[in-house]
């Protein structure tokens, strides 16, 4: 069953392209229709694509690996955050900072510094200090959280990247590729998908068109990690069936060798009194004999 349908999209606006002149002849397998000069997506290859990256996202989040989405542009941004922090997944909203995926290890320096702000800003280190290095530290950890705070637990390179507009975006998309890491993208009539490598054609400028495709790889995200936390509450129960076995074991084998100790011991007792019965015997007969001469 499809994640989302025809109507739902056609309702949202997904279908709606850019001008004829500003087209990418890249998105033409996607295009069904020119109508007043601009170009109509076809909804029924956009309905196919999500579910294709729908189902390569809930793989990704099974695994345990970070997604990691991108979408500074007005209409995207806010819909973007709310859907990733969902799915406890990275999110960027504001502006790419160049080398974020290249240049990564100075990308975490960065956090780790804010997050060392917050130390200090905790245990009081910041109290001894004039107002005006506290007003320069506290403006330097505002700018930090705004371009890094929703990236502040990505502590390694995300295994894929979600994009809203190609267009605006195309640095995020030129440092995922050079990496090769997979980009999956909301892709407009006027975008080159060729460096995409999960194309989902659709309207990226409408709010609701953005908001329907978030929910539908989101909610697929959501059901990969549900997978991950059952398989590893399978794994924990198998694991402790495992312990109590070898706990177990031992037991059986210690019950096992004191039932045959004492079998052999019961054995030897029997082979004993056996043995005893015929020196017993005669015994009797000897005394017999030593009684009869005198009786005589």
């Amino acid at each position: 069953m499809s994640r989302t349908n025809f109507d739902q999209l056609l309702q949202a606006g997904s279908h709606f392209g850019h001008l004829r002149r500003k087209w990418n002849p890249a998105m033409a397998p996607y295009i069904f229709m020119e109508r007043n000069g601009i170009h109509i997506i076809d909804l029924n290859k956009t309905v196919a694509k999500i579910d294709e990256a729908a189902e390569a996202l809930k793989q990704i989040a099974k695994s345990g690996r970070k997604v990691l989405f991108v979408a500074t542009k007005k209409q995207a941004k806010d819909i973007v955050a709310e859907k990733a922090a969902s799915v406890n997944m990275p999110y960027v909203n504001e502006r790419w900072a160049g080398g974020t995926l290249t240049n990564f290890p100075t990308i975490r320096k960065a956090v780790k510094k804010m997050t060392n702000i917050d130390k200090l800003m905790a245990d009081g280190t910041f109290e001894n200090i004039s107002k005006r290095e506290l007003l320069q530290i506290t403006r330097q950890r505002a700018k930090l959280e705004k371009n890094l705070g929703s990236i502040a637990d990505l502590t390694r390179l995300p295994s894929a990247l979600f994009v809203v507009d190609v267009c605006k975006e195309h640095i995020a998309v030129k440092e995922a590729n050079r990496l090769g890491i997979p980009v999956f993208a909301i892709v407009d009539t006027n975008s080159d998908s060729k460096n995409i490598d999960f194309v989902i054609p659709a309207n990226d400028d409408a709010k609701d068109s953005v908001e329907v495709i978030l929910t539908a790889c989101c909610q697929a995200i959501a059901e990969g990690l549900e997978e991950r936390k059952a398989e590893k509450a399978d794994e924990k129960a198998a694991a402790e069936q495992q312990e109590e076995a070898a706990e177990a074991k031992p037991k059986r084998a210690r019950k096992a060798r004191k039932q045959t100790e004492e079998a052999e011991k019961a054995e030897g007792t029997e082979e004993v009194a056996e043995k005893a019965e015929p020196a017993k015997e005669e015994n009797k007969e000897a005394e017999a004999k030593e009684e009869a001469p005198a009786a005589e």
